[in-house]
């Protein structure tokens, strides 16, 4: 409860602040009350979903996660906004208090220059508060498909221009538009690629958040199949369970669908994927991920049965496995396939220009391509999204690769 107290204290404080700016520039009374009205709006609805809204068991179903976003959209905008003002603010005070020592005449109620920095902080929140809602409501949808050319000394000949599809991090639960899903599945089925290969995540917390897309998702289709493996959040660790054989039963019916869907499912497994006399090692492992995320994910166990010198594509579904565990590993490992970090579904991204985001600072290898010791890992910016219901310069991603023997013209 205290908690809650502190938080609206804090937000309705910002709130005022921001208030003035708008008072500044505007002298409209119902602009002041339209703001005032949004951010009640945005803060009640926000602490009634947290408190007494309806929960499928989800720590963010879809109604919490609309007014988290609405949230982070409206606290956005009211703290670039108090940037400038209270720096306006600091600066004012200390040219006050040396023109109390020095004996300055100068004014210091300056409401021009007010004004100026209040248009200016406004129009600056205006661009991240925007581009927030049309994430919320457009940019979630906004599939990319990326394509890529990797090549290899020790390609097998046969697997020459093989094409893999990777889709990560579906987050089914988080879906409210079949139709936007339908288009994707089926830009995915357009690559016609070789072999289409997820790797992880398909729920946010629970198995039955995938039953309503079953059947679409069961329409992916790739010449050698379809496989998959576990991420972190299909274990069911981010939700409360009754009993431990509840949290298991829901870790099986996963298991089950996603055999039902016709993905072969590598839980620390390899597979053989064949070209007449030549083949390639596909190794899956469970989720291994950096400080308090699962550790299911070994590495030897997934690769008895195959070769040291195989051709080998790993699934592993947290990038920082592939940083801590793999590229160090006895094994050479070709290329590795990743997810898990959704580009934090916010950044900046030009080709040959920028690649930006802030979850540079928590992963070394967030998005795309990298190259460490010879071997490849792409990380997958994520096929859905979760927590903040949108995305924002960080598009939903299906990767194409193809794989190319180097010598071969």
């Amino acid at each position: 409860m205290l908690r809650w107290i502190v938080f609206i204290a804090i937000y309705c404080i910002m709130g005022y602040y921001s208030l003035q700016a708008i008072k500044t520039v505007s002298r409209f009374p119902w602009v002041y009350y339209t703001f005032m009205a949004l951010g009640l709006l945005v803060l009640g609805n926000f602490v009634y979903q947290f408190t007494f809204g309806e929960s499928d068991g989800s720590v963010l179903n879809r109604p919490k996660s609309y007014a988290f976003g609405f949230l982070i959209a409206m606290l956005t905008f009211e703290i670039i906004t108090i940037v400038f003002l209270f720096s306006e603010d600091i600066f004012r005070t200390i040219s006050a208090l040396l023109g109390k020592l020095f004996g300055s005449t100068t004014e210091f109620s300056l409401p021009a220059r007010r004004r100026f920095l209040s248009m200016i902080a406004m129009g600056i929140a205006a661009i991240p508060f925007g581009a927030l809602l049309y994430g919320m409501y457009r940019g979630k949808y906004n599939f990319q498909v990326l394509k890529y050319d990797l090549e290899f000394e020790d390609l097998p000949d046969s697997f020459h221009n093989y094409q893999i599809t990777q889709i990560s991090d579906i987050h089914s639960g988080s879906f409210d538009n079949r139709k936007k899903i339908e288009y994707a599945v089926d830009l995915i089925n357009k690559q016609e690629s070789d072999v289409i290969l997820f790797t992880g995540d398909m729920v946010n917390n629970m198995a039955l958040e995938m039953a309503p897309w079953k059947d679409l998702f069961s329409t992916l289709k790739a010449r050698d199949g379809k496989f998959s493996i576990l991420g972190n959040h299909d274990y069911g660790d981010y939700v409360p369970w009754d009993t431990p054989e509840l949290k298991a039963e829901n870790l099986e019916v996963l298991k089950d669908m996603q055999k039902e869907m016709g993905f072969d499912l590598l839980l620390n497994e390899s597979r053989y994927l064949r070209r007449g006399k030549d083949k390639l090692a596909l190794v899956g492992v469970e989720n291994w991920g950096r400080g308090g995320f699962k550790k299911a994910g070994d590495l030897k166990k997934a690769v008895r049965g195959i070769d040291k010198d195989d051709f080998k594509v790993l699934m592993s579904h947290d990038p920082s496995h592939w940083e801590d565990v793999v590229i160090q590993d006895e094994y050479h490992y070709h290329l590795t396939l990743s997810g898990h970090t959704h580009g934090m579904q916010f950044g900046i991204e030009i080709p040959g220009w920028v690649k930006w985001s802030p979850v540079k600072w928590r992963y070394k290898y967030w998005a795309g391509i990298y190259e460490e010791l010879g071997q490849f890992i792409n990380v997958n910016r994520g096929f859905g999204f979760l927590g903040y219901p949108g995305r924002v310069g960080i598009w939903p991603e299906i990767t194409v690769i193809r794989l190319k023997k180097k010598e071969i013209v």
